[in-house]
């Protein structure tokens, strides 16, 4: 309850409240009964964790610096947005928030294009990245931005215009990988594995755990999963009666199932079966220790990476990535299957229906063929 007293001008209320209230916070009112009306309603909200802006300590959050190292360790934004912040901080940093203004967000998309040289992806990206932070800052009171003016940006804002391709000596557009597996190449990467030797110019590299490398080589190309996905997967994430995978954690944040083609359902069957009984808990690919740092997913993914670089190199694959398995994985579901765009979306965990159109227009090809 609060502590009240008379006072010469009226009533003295004061209000503590460990872990909600920084220090305590003295009220005066005119008479006792308006007081104990407010004291009521404040305890109210105090009860709750609540404490009104009005009362709240004056923030030292005032620069994109101070918001975003904040909003980095209490929002936990994605891997991309944490590299994209980080590089922006280190030339907008000290920005203090009250600046931050369409003609700030201009200037600053202006640098990048004709300064920076970046491409417009990469402008969408960082733009992306900050929008996010301010809207979490907003909800935060840390700042007010009645237009968000990192919101209402025109479409086509990241690509180069005349002016900025004559400032910058250059125009850099999006390009998107559409690289395809060619008939033959799946299996000759998967001698290579079975192999399980590469060459090297002073002594051949053997391969750790070949078997883990197909099944996963194999399940990228039929599951339209993304590496991460799948070298973070645990036994109890995989339902061989109901031919799914349960994914948790992704890259958008959302959990999603994955139905599973008889080719994949096969691969992981004989993976477990190789693995025998073991926790649900356990991991099914030796690549990851299961530290959930960024750091460490990352040197993961930077191995395995490397890993299928080699081998794709061994099998004349050379200009082949390993996350150009999802592209076509994501393609066969709209060649080979009648299952619509909203459906195909909920499997490959696409959340733009832009760059499922690309897609799409395969399927718009295969119609064509069974015409006059």
């Amino acid at each position: 309850m609060a502590g009240k007293r008379r006072r010469a001008n009226g009533w003295e209320y004061v209000f503590k409240r460990a872990g909600v209230l920084e220090k305590p916070l003295y009220l005066t009112f005119d008479t006792e009964a308006e007081g104990d009306a407010f004291a009521a309603r404040l305890e109210l909200l105090l009860d709750r964790g609540i404490v009104p802006t009005e009362y709240q300590p004056k923030s030292s959050i005032t620069t994109i610096e101070t918001l975003a190292r904040a909003y980095m360790q209490e929002a936990h934004p994605s891997h991309k947005d944490l590299g994209a912040l980080e590089v922006t901080l280190k030339t907008r940093g000290s920005t203090a928030l009250l600046r931050i203004n369409a003609g700030w967000v201009d200037d600053w998309i202006a640098e990048m294009k004709r300064v920076e040289r970046l491409a417009p992806a990469t402008i969408r990206a960082r733009v992306g990245a900050l929008a996010r932070c301010t809207d979490w800052g907003m909800r935060r009171g840390y700042l007010v931005m009645p237009d968000h003016a990192l919101r209402t940006l025109p479409d086509g804002y990241a690509q180069y215009t005349k002016t900025d391709a004559a400032k910058a000596g250059q125009t850099r557009v999006d390009v998107e990988r559409d690289r395809r597996i060619e008939p033959g190449e799946d299996k000759r990467i998967l001698e290579v594995i079975d192999a399980g030797v590469l060459a090297r110019a002073q002594r051949p590299y053997r391969l750790p755990d070949p078997k883990a490398l197909r099944c996963m080589f194999t399940l990228g190309l039929e599951s339209a999963m993304r590496m991460r996905e799948m070298y973070t997967l645990t036994v109890g994430q995989v339902d061989l009666a109901k031919r799914t995978v349960f994914l948790d954690k992704t890259k958008n944040g959302d959990k999603r199932q994955v139905p599973l083609s008889t080719v994949a359902l096969a691969a992981l069957r004989e993976r477990l079966k190789f693995l025998g009984k073991r926790d649900p808990q356990s991991l099914i690919f030796p690549w990851w220790d299961g530290d959930t740092s960024q750091k460490a997913l990352v040197k993961a993914s930077d191995y395995i990476s490397k890993l299928y670089a080699g081998i794709f190199g061994q099998a004349g694959c050379a200009d082949l990535r390993f996350h150009d398995l999802r592209h076509e994985a994501t393609s066969r579901l709209f060649e080979k299957t009648k299952l619509s765009e909203t459906q195909i979306m909920k499997i490959t965990g696409h959340k733009s229906h832009r760059m499922m159109m690309r897609y799409a227009n395969l399927r718009g090809s295969d119609l064509a063929e069974q015409l006059w």
